[in-house]
């Protein structure tokens, strides 16, 4: 067989080779702005579950702390409430794109966590015909330290970067007390009207947790100045450092757009 036809035939079965080469995923669009909200007091995000069909009722997620009706007592969990809350949707540079609004608070409680989930009189594919938004999609396992992130904040319309630096066994927090809460590392310095915003992972633009508090001023275990309590019981402080709560457990709560309470390995608290 003459060089040439070699070269032709090694030339053909290269070329069927390439054709039928795998084709790379796409990596996620970077993160920005896209399906958060902003509240009247606070920072917010449209979320949903990965099975959530798109004539479901869309749902927002922000922290117990933002609550209209006032933080949730200790021990409390409100569910099933009548809410016409408003909520800002931004588009992906952060601009306004409109007004959604809730019909029921499904969950609020701060209580372990930090969360408050609202029902809205919008589906999830209304919002995204209209307006070519989708909501972050609640990651449902639990993230690992060192993990880079970012926090989106719809109330200020900033974007914080950082990593995971660990997670806390008890966060208090005067009456309040969460457990195994997020701690970030330095450099998420967020402020007031942060709370509520996503934490997305930055390499899979997933929802794994919502933004809650801070040690502002160095004090123990007060209001603003939550404190770290080992299994042990010990106490440590970290001023500056900013902490989050944990969204994975409510994807084992929640089907569709409902939550219940009743799934097994749901162990968000109950009424």
């Amino acid at each position: 067989m003459s060089p040439r036809v070699i070269g032709t035939l090694l030339g053909a079965v290269l070329g069927l080779t390439m054709l039928a080469a795998p084709v790379a995923q796409a990596a996620p669009a970077a993160v920005d702005f896209s399906g958060t909200v902003a509240l009247n007091n606070c920072s917010g995000s449209l979320v949903r579950l990965a099975s959530a069909s798109p004539s479901d009722p869309a749902l927002v997620l922000s922290n117990g702390h933002c609550y209209e009706g006032g933080f949730p007592a200790a021990g409390e969990v409100i569910t099933n409430r009548s809410s016409s809350r408003t909520f800002t949707l931004l588009s992906g540079s952060g601009g306004r794109l409109a007004t959604l609004r809730a019909t029921k608070l499904l969950y609020a409680t701060m209580t372990d966590t930090d969360v408050s989930l609202y029902q809205l009189s919008t589906t999830y594919g209304q919002i995204q015909q209209q307006y070519g938004i989708r909501a972050l999609e609640i990651s449902p396992t639990h993230p690992t330290a060192g993990t880079a992130i970012k926090v989106v904040s719809g109330y200020w319309k900033r974007i914080y970067s950082c990593d995971i630096d660990g997670f806390v066994y008890r966060l208090k927090e005067a009456d309040w007390t969460s457990k195994d809460s997020i701690r970030y590392t330095r450099s998420c310095n967020t402020i007031g009207g942060t709370s509520g915003s996503p934490i997305v992972d930055a390499a899979t633009g997933k929802l794994i947790g919502i933004n809650n508090t801070g040690n502002e001023n160095g004090e123990r275990c007060t209001e603003n100045n939550p404190c770290e309590v080992d299994e042990n019981g010990n106490v440590t402080v970290r001023q500056g450092i900013n902490y989050g709560q944990q969204t994975y457990l409510l994807a084992a709560c929640m089907t569709g757009s409902k939550v219940d309470l009743s799934l097994p390995g749901c162990v968000l608290p109950k009424p």
